[in-house]
């Protein structure tokens, strides 16, 4: 989940470091260092700074393909808006959605979910999401493949 809040003034130096974690998030902060002619101990602070005001985090990426989840979808939901935190923070409980948005526009939410199947989305559709009160509509977008996908 994103954390609201201040922003966190970068310099040069942090910029720099981000740049480094996104070519290899794997990369010592010795070889950074090296990288950037500076201590590994002045890149694992700014790392930790960083790390800290939330800037960067550092996560294991599965692909849903290899782990089970070989149906990836997109739902946009129609919700009661007065209610639409409660409703929000409910579908965020489930297991399969693996990403909820509030939005402006023609849905209220936009979920990713991952499913083992159809008979598990249909599972997902019909006895979790669309009995959670204040949910009025949705729409399933499936996808066929994926063209691109960066994480920041």
């Amino acid at each position: 989940m994103c954390a609201e809040g201040p922003m966190l003034e970068l310099d040069e130096a942090d910029e720099r470091v981000l740049e480094l974690l996104s070519e290899d998030p794997r990369m010592s902060f010795a070889e950074m260092a090296r990288r950037l002619n500076v201590s590994a101990g002045m890149v694992r602070l700014r790392f930790q700074r960083l790390q800290k005001a939330g800037v960067v985090r550092i996560v294991a990426i599965t692909n849903p393909l290899l782990t089970g989840g070989s149906l990836m979808v997109m739902i946009g939901a129609k919700v009661d808006m007065a209610r639409v935190e409660q409703i929000a923070a409910e579908i965020s409980e489930y297991d399969e959605v693996v990403y909820l948005a509030v939005l402006a526009g023609s849905f209220d939410l936009l979920l990713e979910a991952r499913f083992r199947d159809h008979a598990h989305l249909l599972d997902f559709l019909s006895h979790r999401l669309g009995t959670i009160d204040g949910v009025r509509d949705s729409e399933v977008f499936t996808n066929l493949r994926i063209v691109k996908e960066t994480y920041y």
